[in-house]
């Protein structure tokens, strides 16, 4: 027995440790795709401290967007690991981010459903672009493309892209009266490229905007009609000194609206074409063992 017991350890081990060293990509991930401008990247927390006026973040993490081992981010050099704050770090890389919604809704959808599963978060945000950025053909469409894309043959399934974007194009009328199809355009050639066309896209509509037209610009966002697009309206959440960001807790209770609105949204099955594997951790292959050798005791 004893023998028999050595052998099934070092068989499982063995698996474990191979499966170890095997990228997270071969894991079977719940793809969450992080878009938009900055209250998307994340300014909560960042403020001038300094004499020279130079954006700071606080460092200050609240509970909710704490690390959690269930949920991944794809970095900018297209690897997956553990996502933490700011987890835009590194692609909106030329400004100063904060707390963004995303950490925050990954950590609600994972407590009200246990059984959800991981969650790759893929952030692609970029502060203070214009809609007319995200057009078919431009480096943000084409870099979200190819970044959405990558996560998916790492091994998983698109479940929905969290969208929030809108305060530079409040400056200029222009920009508004061609809002709304830009919009429409942007979601169908996305969708399209992506070979996803039912993916569920949760819009937050404007809390914020730099220019006179914010409201002109919600009505836009608000009266958009495409199938499987949910508003989550942000009016009203606790703006930065700036008057543009939303401060941390208000990140916070963005992420739960949208985590909320994704929980109950009922979308048709998406289209994505793909069976990835069923890939098994190697912290359970672990667990698994201990278990064995306890029974065998």
């Amino acid at each position: 027995m004893g023998y028999m017991l050595s052998l099934i350890l070092l068989a499982l081990l063995a698996h474990a440790t191979s499966i170890s060293c095997q990228n997270i990509l071969e894991q079977r991930l719940n793809i969450i795709i992080l878009a938009g401008q900055s209250n998307m990247a994340g300014r909560g927390g960042v403020a001038n401290h300094s004499v020279r006026g130079i954006p700071t973040w606080d460092g200050d993490v609240p509970p909710q967007c704490q690390p959690n081992p269930w949920i991944f981010k794809l970095s900018a050099d297209m690897a997956w690991v553990e996502a933490r704050e700011p987890i835009h770090a590194d692609i909106d890389a030329k400004k100063t981010n904060g707390i963004g919604p995303g950490m925050a809704f990954a950590n609600a959808v994972l407590s009200e459903d246990p059984n959800f599963g991981l969650v790759g978060l893929v952030p692609c945000a970029i502060g203070g672009t214009n809609l007319s950025q995200w057009q078919k053909g431009g480096f943000l469409y084409e870099q979200l493309v190819k970044r959405a894309q990558m996560a998916l043959r790492s091994g998983g399934a698109y479940k929905a892209m969290l969208w929030y974007q809108g305060e530079t194009d409040t400056i200029y009328k222009q920009d508004v009266e061609l809002y709304q199809g830009r919009l429409k355009r942007f979601f169908n050639d996305l969708r399209s490229d992506l070979q996803a066309p039912r993916l569920p896209i949760f819009q937050v509509v404007l809390a914020s905007g730099q220019g006179r037209y914010t409201e002109e610009v919600r009505e836009a966002q608000i009266k958009i009609e495409l199938p499987n697009v949910e508003n989550v309206d942000a009016k009203g959440l606790p703006l930065e000194p700036d008057g543009l960001h939303l401060t941390t807790p208000a990140q916070v209770r963005l992420g739960d609206m949208l985590a909320h609105a994704f929980l109950h949204f009922q979308p048709n099955p998406l289209n994505t074409n793909h069976s990835p594997p069923i890939f098994v951790p190697y912290f359970f292959i672990i667990a698994q063992v201990f278990w064995m050798v306890i029974s065998f005791s």
